[in-house]
């Protein structure tokens, strides 16, 4: 299990702009001058803090008292009043936004389109599971787990021919989704690119997005499992394995 720390990134991840090179079989992206993620999120001295304005006393913990209190790891934070006493919170609306714009010779334009509002096609999906090698799932439980996500991330390529208004083509390129408890806790999981985008940064941008929504949210334990041969990955976007010594514990039937 990987849980991630809640020490802002480096740099935030910049929308990218890509031109077609018709001596490269690839697209190059590059930098534009907006940011992938606005500016709403309040950094202070690298550590993220929670917008949420409660009254209490200070408190400090350690990861595992974290784990069970939803108190953040080497912060303080507050001992929340009663639920009665506190005012209901708007759930933040989905987003969607151009993350990648580029363009053939012909005049063809591909946008990649992130969206937070969890519209998936469980076939498309389906189909994108098949083509990173994942094993087959009953299409009604994937359906329910979608369903019953707290949050579901996608990315989608959308091409827009020239001349041809209303004749464009959709097709979901990558994914990922978090369950949680709405209060402390999130566990991330699927995350999947399509293996033709992969290695231009959509899978870091997509979990990037997924863990600030989150946070925005006042969620700050967030864990996911992660195959061997990505944990790198997962390490250089804040996750840290076994943190403190603690393991995930799975329990299988025994027959």
């Amino acid at each position: 299990m990987l849980t991630h720390k809640v020490a802002a990134p480096s740099s935030l991840c910049p929308i990218l702009s890509c031109d077609w090179h018709p001596q490269v079989a690839d697209w190059h992206p590059q930098v534009a001058d907006q940011l992938l993620f606005p500016h709403s999120l309040n950094l202070n001295h690298g550590i993220w803090r929670a917008n949420r304005k409660l009254k209490g006393c200070r408190l400090k913990a350690s990861f595992w008292e974290s784990i069970r209190s939803g108190i953040l790891k080497n912060k303080t934070t507050q001992i929340n009043e009663p639920p009665s006493m506190l005012e209901e919170e708007e759930e933040p609306l989905p987003e969607e936004f151009v993350l990648v714009d580029k363009s053939q010779p012909d005049g063809e334009v591909e946008q990649i389109i992130f969206s937070s509002g969890g519209n998936v096609d469980v076939y498309e999906l389906q189909a994108l599971c098949d083509k990173v090698g994942w094993p087959r799932r009953p299409l009604s439980k994937l359906a329910a787990a979608l369903k019953n996500s707290y949050i579901v991330a996608t990315l989608h390529s959308l091409r827009k021919l020239p001349n041809s208004e209303g004749n464009e083509q959709k097709k979901l390129i990558g994914m990922a989704r978090a369950t949680s408890d709405h209060a402390f806790n999130a566990t991330i999981w699927d995350v999947l690119v399509d293996p033709s985008y992969q290695g231009l940064g959509l899978g870091k941008a997509m979990v990037e997005k997924l863990i600030r929504t989150l946070l925005q949210r006042d969620i700050g334990n967030i864990t996911l499992f992660a195959d061997s041969q990505v944990v790198e990955f997962y390490q250089n976007l804040g996750f840290e394995p076994d943190p403190e010594g603690i393991k995930g514990m799975f329990w299988y039937p025994r027959y």
